[in-house]
């Protein structure tokens, strides 16, 4: 059946901002364009203010994306720009205008510009949701999300839990199910030899690495505590954690726990923002990825790790346990130091990387692109067929 979607805006971060939401839009992009649809961006001019953001820099220091269409037209706080952004998409009229909801804040500014650009009677928003309710909550979350969920046609889901929280929302509406797909942006994986000379780390050492934006619910004091118990186990003689990612929070809660456990010449810090083009060294020195998340819905941590094929050890929450099959390309246990120092041990004594290594390699042929824009096409059809 020939798709019936022609011309497709995209709302949300992209170049010149940088990180996983920006990645996200400008691949989906990216393949749609490739199967022959008009596709072009629309994202911010500001996306937050700077005394609400957390971290160094809003901005890549990256290439611009080779052979898409960005426009910088969006400003998340300003009301009379989400009029003028939401006019200036009903006259496009694109057939599905796609926006990527990931935070109650921005829930006045997409809420409006979805429902004046849907007003043109042709227009239908469908929304990739990375999650409904946030992992740091707030006052009046429900509130704002409730405006948001109102506005559109139909909603892309990517684990179940985001599922159960929409029905918290909505139960009517159309819906689809579609994993987190794997990123292929970051260039392949490198000799180990090679990507720890870039690291400049020591080759003969066998690394965990805990990797991304580092926030209270990403667990991060938990494994602290869970390589503690190691090291006091005299496990990690020849083995090193790397923590790579720029803080947003608190970092000397982490840098005093570090030293109070004594594991300075344990732990490898990276305390920054890490580079599209350095992706590739840090998952290719590393011989496990753990993720100790508190909460989660999925992650694009682990669609990272899947590409390079790293196995992983990850905990019980949210959608993660989905995206991981247990024993198989990796180990799912409990946000807990002791689980995860157990695991940890048993993933290295066993001696199951080359195993799991495999596994990954079949396991993620479930996590396409072409699988996410065939469910957003079907999703499609539903809304248009109501």
């Amino acid at each position: 059946m020939k798709s019936q979607i022609k011309n497709i805006t995209l709302l949300g971060p992209a170049y010149p901002y940088r990180g996983g939401l920006a990645a996200f839009i400008e691949t989906l992009a990216a393949k749609f364009r490739d199967q022959g649809k008009n596709v072009n961006i629309y994202t911010f001019t500001l996306q937050y203010p700077s005394v609400l953001f957390p971290g160094k820099s809003q901005f890549s220091e990256s290439d611009a994306p080779e052979g898409l269409t960005i426009t910088r037209l969006v400003n998340s706080i300003n009301p009379f720009n989400w009029i003028r952004t939401g006019m200036v998409i009903k006259r496009d009229r694109p057939d599905i205008l796609i926006m990527k909801y990931w935070l109650p804040l921005m829930a006045p500014c997409f809420g409006t510009i979805s429902r004046i650009a849907r007003s043109n009677g042709h227009t239908k928003v469908i929304v990739q949701l990375d999650n409904v309710v946030p992992h740091e909550k707030r006052l009046f979350d429900t509130l704002l999300t409730k405006y948001f969920i109102g506005s559109c046609d139909g909603f892309i889901y990517m684990s179940g839990q985001v599922r159960e929280d929409l029905e918290k929302f909505d139960k009517t509406k159309p819906s689809e199910f579609a994993p987190h797909p794997i990123y292929d942006l970051y260039g392949e994986r490198v000799d180990k030899k090679d990507a720890c000379k870039f690291l400049n780390i020591n080759p003969d050492a066998e690394y965990c690495l805990f990797f991304g934006f580092i926030r209270d619910y990403k667990g991060l004091d938990i494994l602290i505590d869970a390589w503690k118990l190691l090291k006091d186990k005299g496990f990690t003689k020849d083995k090193k954690l790397i923590v790579a990612g720029e803080y947003y929070g608190d970092k000397e809660k982490y840098r005093t726990q570090i030293n109070r456990s004594g594991l300075e010449s344990d732990i490898i810090l990276f305390d920054r923002f890490i580079k599209d083009e350095e992706v590739k060294y840090y998952f290719s020195a590393a011989s496990l990825l753990v993720q100790p998340y508190k909460t989660a819905t999925q992650s694009g941590v682990t669609q990272i790790a899947y590409h390079f094929g790293l196995p992983m050890v990850v905990t019980d929450v949210g959608g993660l346990a989905e995206l991981i099959p247990d024993g198989k390309v990796g180990y799912v246990t409990k946000p807990d130091p002791r689980y995860i120092a157990e695991y940890i041990e048993k993933y290295f004594s066993l001696n199951k990387e080359e195993e799991f290594r495999k596994n990954i390699e079949s396991e993620k042929k479930r996590f396409s692109w072409e699988n996410m824009t065939g469910k957003i096409e079907s999703l499609y059809g539903k809304i248009t067929q109501k």
